[in-house]
């Protein structure tokens, strides 16, 4: 029995969802513990292409149970629809595939439009890139304590209570702040209600369903979404997510002891993406950069934004070793570097005349770093079909090696493909 973590090392994008699909075929369970449908994990499985939002993707897998944890927000319109999508798909979705954390909080029309409506009011210096989604208010209300559970759209008339106490806040917003027209109160709780009957089913205690699975000694996944710097406390605040995407909440946003964690996998792409606004040291604005983002289809799986692409930052992996305490290194999309006559690797910053070896917490700071480069030789032939490690071309295993000795880590996975079969696992983390 092993009880392993994934998460991000970068700021999302790494491709978290096809090492979670790979190391599912190992585990019984599967559960999602932060963000919203502001992620997005995108699969290929025999060239047939797969994106989830909320739903964990060991959905894939008709034998595994997926778990949404309490940590996570859901709005229930999207959830409903990624449900009828997999059907449709012939992946039927059952109350025995998918159990949903009853302490879920909910993401209301309120919450979106209020989203929509903020980013819409600030300057373009200002603006965070949010994804208009409803995910920061509803993480507000969620501290807040004025937030609405999936449990309440159990009760109806705690749903009514809340519901009415939230729109007499939330339209006071919308209409006095941002002169918009307000939500109605009867047809949220229309729209509520309906909702609440289908999802009904699939609601339980996903703390004690892990910690049975755990004493009969099952193998549990954790699958986090977006990335370590996008951390609400120790990403490049505020152009950040408004959870905690760090390997420590995978225990809070599920309710499993922290103790019962085995190794925590950082998802690593061996180049750096960034979608949206906020610092970026090492962003190319040149043609290696526009490459980069061709060849490697650099695309949001939510927004569909054209992600900003640039070398491997190597302070942003150290950094991701540090916050999530990583036990092993899946480098992803190494097969997109093929070509490139020289890589670099960002070894540190230089603000001013101070060496960084850390990102700065000030965010102007961190839009004012420069990247210390070490350059590496790269490789020509295309390393998709390679199917041993030890197949891969010299300069390409050297960097996957400079990579472990900077970051101390070592590498379990190597993608060399965006297919599920596309995959070198080196080492596998449910194997004690």
């Amino acid at each position: 029995m092993a009880s392993v973590v994934i998460v991000g090392t970068q700021w999302g994008d790494e491709g978290k969802g096809k090492i979670v699909d790979l190391l599912t075929r190992s585990a019984d369970y599967v559960v999602r513990f932060q963000g919203g449908n502001n992620a997005g994990h995108t699969l290929v499985v025999n060239k047939q292409q797969y994106i989830f939002h909320i739903i964990p993707s060991g959905i894939l897998y008709e034998d595994k149970k997926c778990m949404i944890g309490n940590g996570v927000i859901i709005d229930p319109a999207i959830l409903l629809e990624e449900i009828a999508s997999l059907a449709e798909k012939g992946l039927p979705v059952t109350p025995e595939r998918l159990m949903i954390s009853e302490n879920a909080h909910l993401i209301m029309e309120y919450h979106r439009r209020l989203d929509q409506a903020q980013e819409a009011s600030l300057s373009k210096e200002k603006k965070i890139g949010t994804t208009g989604r409803g995910i920061g208010p509803c993480y507000v209300d969620k501290v807040g304590r004025t937030g609405i559970k999936i449990g309440d759209l159990l009760d109806e008339g705690s749903l009514r209570e809340k519901l009415a106490a939230s729109l007499d806040e939330k339209n006071f917003l919308l209409k006095q702040k941002y002169r918009e027209e307000p939500v109605s109160f009867e047809v949220v709780l229309a729209n509520m209600l309906a909702y609440a009957e289908k999802l009904a089913p699939f609601v339980g205690n996903v703390s004690v369903e892990l910690d049975k699975a755990r004493k009969r000694g099952e193998n549990i996944l954790f699958e986090g979404a977006q990335g370590t710097q996008l951390d609400i406390d120790h990403g490049t605040y505020p152009f950040v997510t408004s959870s905690n995407t760090v390997a420590g909440n995978a225990c809070n946003g599920s309710g499993f002891g922290p103790t019962h964690i085995d190794s925590v996998i950082g998802i690593l792409k061996a180049y750096t993406t960034r979608v949206g606004e906020g610092p970026f040291p090492t962003e190319l604005h040149d043609q290696t950069g526009e490459a980069l983002q061709r060849k490697g289809g650099e695309f949001g799986a939510t927004t569909g934004r054209k992600r900003r692409c640039g070398w491997l930052d190597g302070v942003v992996a150290t950094d991701a070793v540090r916050l999530n305490g990583l036990t092993g290194l899946a480098i992803t999309k190494l097969d997109v570097l093929s070509g490139q006559s020289k890589i670099k690797m960002a070894t540190s910053y230089q603000l001013g005349d101070r060496s960084l070896n850390a990102m700065p917490s000030n965010i102007r700071d961190a839009a004012r770093v420069k990247p210390v480069y070490e350059e590496l030789a790269g490789w020509q032939s295309e390393i998709n079909e390679v199917t041993a490690y030890e197949d891969l071309p010299v300069e390409a295993k050297d960097y996957v090696k400079r990579i472990e000795d900077f970051t101390g880590v070592e590498a379990v996975i190597v993608s060399v493909g965006p297919d599920r079969d596309e995959t070198l696992l080196l080492k596998d983390p449910f194997d004690r």
